[in-house]
């Protein structure tokens, strides 16, 4: 409290004042505030000193930098400031005339933020990292940064890193290490002038997956000679660049690409193959081990299917590589024999030049014939060797070719001689044969057309001619037996044709005519009785079979006969001319019966013989003649008689047959009704047929035997008369016509 008095009065004064209370306390700290710490690029921040609770200060600002000492800052006394320059600021403040200072604030740090731009690297530039790889990042200042020296500072997953010279960090990737990396960088002469943090660059350590090893094509089995490319590969690291490492059973050079490639492969490059990747001091794991095996070249195995022909069948080719895989395509040849070189040449069959189904069906073959087979795969295309030939045979006798076996038989002794003989006009043959146990060989005793065995039990066989022309003979079985004891059947080489007659008999190495022989049919007995042979006096599709024979108790081994069907005209193909031949015939053998009945009268009561005319047929006079022939019994003069008819062929004629004439007979023997006097004589009468044809025609008789119902001397002789047809070709001149 104060009061007052006046000088020229001491006596008087004021009351005291209201009491007046002050509060001294300690001396005050500045305070220091900043919007933020950073300055962006071409801006600035705005600094607040304050002193708490009390009026009347001005301020006093201070910067001060890592290199230079605190400064104050001139010009500058208000409470609030706007600063552009990175540094350590401080504050206080001062009032009173007296100066009095606050205690000066706390360091605020400001920095700058200059406009070099910063990014994060990485070395190796890999897109794809693997953990357990060693990598290094580096942060680039950028715009001019080149000549400035630099510190840096880096966040990532882990601490944040201090400030440092050096630009660049090196780990070992992890798990833990994956993530965002970012970086900034400040100059050394001004440390509180820092770029901006660069974008994150964000690190992704992958599991790097085994490797595997891969052949192209994907044939872990292979042959000598074939082509194969083994390969490594790493799933998930296809953009990475690899160095590969391989173990292999043949690689004296190892490649450090991801790829092998074997040419021509051999049996050494057989075994196990692995690889692994790597990329500077990385590696992978090695893959599992893929074993490639190499064999020798494949030679297919032909088979066909059925070994014999038989009439209409289809023969089907089946082609099988050793060692079966995959990829093949397939080729089929016909064999066709190469006398000259001793073996045969090949010709591409239809359609058969790589397949992809391993078997070829064959229609309408009707001989024997020789086929092979190859195979290929991949590109280039690799071939196999061919194939061993196999054969499809057949019993039919061809007309170009033909064998002959003698004796004519299908089971032999081993102390026979048997021959093979190749008929056809040809001038080179060989005789080959096919043996039980598979083997095809030449016959080594030949002798111009005919091969000559002593047989053995090697022998047994199919055996067969080929010409130097390329023809196939029908083929014929032959079997050896050494039991001396045992009896042989005795049946033929060749099919026996339909409608014709054949005879089996039992025979012994001593002893060719036997009796009391039992004959088995398919193993069913069909004869037991005192007879030596089977006779079948007309053959029919039903006698086809396996037969055998016993005599004494002992069996002979069986056979197989074939029966094929029985052709008047093999090679005509137009039912009409069958219509017209079997009209011919039988109106021919109808005439001469009533001729021969009218002859045979008018001779008995004339004794003279008129020539034949009839008003159905043309009937050259030239075309009829008269032959007298001496009857050796009873010395008197036969007359015979020849009756021509033509008859055109109306028929479609086939232009590439060269037409030739041939001719039937058909035979009528004509006795007495009553007995005959000893010196009558036969007579034979012929009428011949001539019908015209584009057809080659075998002469085919037909004899007709009538008999006197009276008792003949013993002397006396049947008449045979004979019916004969000609086919002609229209082409032919009529100065080859037979007259």
């Amino acid at each position: 409290m104060c009061k007052s008095r006046r000088r020229d009065d001491s006596y008087s004064s004021t009351e005291w004042s209201e009491a007046f209370t002050l509060s001294v306390s300690n001396q005050p700290r500045a305070t220091l505030t900043a919007g933020t710490t950073i300055i962006t690029v071409g801006g600035s921040v705005t600094l607040t000193c304050s002193v708490q609770s009390s009026h009347g200060w001005k301020y006093e600002w201070f910067r001060r930098t890592q290199t230079t000492y605190e400064g104050k800052i001139r010009d500058q006394q208000n409470r609030d400031i706007r600063v552009s320059e990175g540094g350590i600021y401080r504050c206080r403040g001062t009032r009173g005339n007296l100066v009095y200072y606050t205690y000066i604030s706390d360091d605020v740090t400001i920095e700058k933020t200059i406009s070099n731009k910063v990014v994060v690297k990485q070395q190796p530039n890999w897109p794809q990292i693997f953990r357990g790889e060693t990598i290094t990042l580096t942060c680039e200042v950028q715009e001019g940064g080149e000549t400035t020296e630099w510190w840096y500072e880096w966040r990532g997953p882990s601490t944040p890193t201090q400030w440092t010279h050096n630009n660049d960090v090196t780990f070992r990737v992890s798990e833990s290490s994956s993530g965002d990396y970012m970086c900034k960088s400040r100059r050394r002469d001004d440390s509180y002038s820092s770029t901006e943090w660069s974008e994150a660059f964000t690190l992704s350590g992958s599991i790097l997956s085994k490797p595997t090893v891969t052949l192209q094509p994907s044939w872990t089995q292979i042959y000598s000679g074939e082509t194969v490319t083994v390969r490594c590969e790493i799933q998930g690291g296809e953009g990475a660049q690899w160095t590969y490492e391989w173990r292999a059973a043949k690689l004296n050079t190892p490649p450090t690409s991801n790829e092998y490639r074997i040419i021509r492969a051999t049996e050494s490059d057989s075994g196990g193959y692995s690889c692994r990747g790597r990329r500077d001091y990385f590696f992978s794991e090695w893959s599992d081990i893929i074993t490639l095996t190499v064999l020798y070249k494949p030679c297919p195995v032909l088979t066909v299917s059925p070994s014999w022909l038989s009439p209409g069948a289809s023969v089907t080719l089946n082609c099988e590589v050793e060692h079966p895989s995959a990829g093949w395509s397939f080729y089929w040849y016909k064999a066709v024999p190469d006398l000259s070189q001793k073996s045969s040449s090949y010709e591409l069959l239809p359609d058969g030049n790589g397949t992809a189904n391993n078997s070829y069906i064959i229609h309408g073959q009707t001989h024997t014939a020789g086929y092979v087979c190859g195979a290929g795969r991949g590109d280039p295309e690799y071939h196999t060797d061919h194939s061993q030939p196999k054969f499809v045979w057949s019993a039919d006798v061809h007309s170009a070719a033909s064998l002959t076996v003698s004796p004519d038989r299908v089971q032999h002794f081993t102390s026979d001689s048997v021959s093979l003989t190749c008929e056809g006009k040809f001038a080179e043959w060989r005789v080959r044969k096919f043996s039980e146990d598979g083997r095809l060989s030449d016959c080594s005793r030949m002798t111009g057309s005919t091969c000559d065995i002593n047989p053995s039990k090697s022998d047994i066989a199919v055996y067969w001619c080929e010409s130097g022309s390329g023809e196939f003979s029908s083929a014929v079985n032959i079997t050896v037996h050494d039991d001396g004891n045992g009896p042989i059947l005795v049946s033929p080489v060749h099919p026996v044709t339909e409608g014709a007659s054949v005879s089996l008999s039992c025979s012994l190495r001593t002893q060719q005519i036997l009796s009391n022989v039992f004959f088995y049919h398919n193993d069913k007995l069909i004869q037991n009785d005192t007879r030596g042979e089977l006779k079948i006096s007309a053959v029919s599709k039903s006698d086809e079979g396996f037969y055998k024979c016993q005599y004494s108790g002992r069996e002979s081994a069986q056979s197989w006969m074939s029966v094929k069907v029985g052709v008047l005209c093999p090679e005509s193909s137009s039912l009409p001319v069958w219509l017209i031949v079997g009209l011919a015939c039988g109106i021919s053998v109808f005439i001469i019966v009533l001729i021969s009945f009218y002859h045979y009268r008018k001779k008995k009561d004339s004794g003279f013989i008129s020539p034949m005319t009839t008003t159905n047929h043309v009937v050259n006079q030239s075309e009829i003649h008269k032959h007298n022939c001496l009857d050796h019994g009873a010395g008197e003069i036969q007359d015979i008689t020849y009756s021509v008819i033509q008859l055109k062929h109306v028929g479609k004629k086939r232009k590439h047959h060269k037409s030739q004439e041939h001719t039937i007979y058909s035979e009528v023997k004509v006795g007495d009704e009553e007995k005959s006097s000893p010196a009558a004589s036969n007579e034979e009468l012929y009428s011949e047929v001539r019908l015209e044809s584009s057809l080659e025609d075998i002469p085919t008789y037909a004899e007709i035997n009538c008999h006197n119902k009276a008792k003949a001397k013993e002397n006396q002789e049947d008449s045979p008369t004979y019916a004969q047809v000609n086919r002609h070709n229209k082409r032919a001149s009529k100065n080859n016509q037979r007259h």
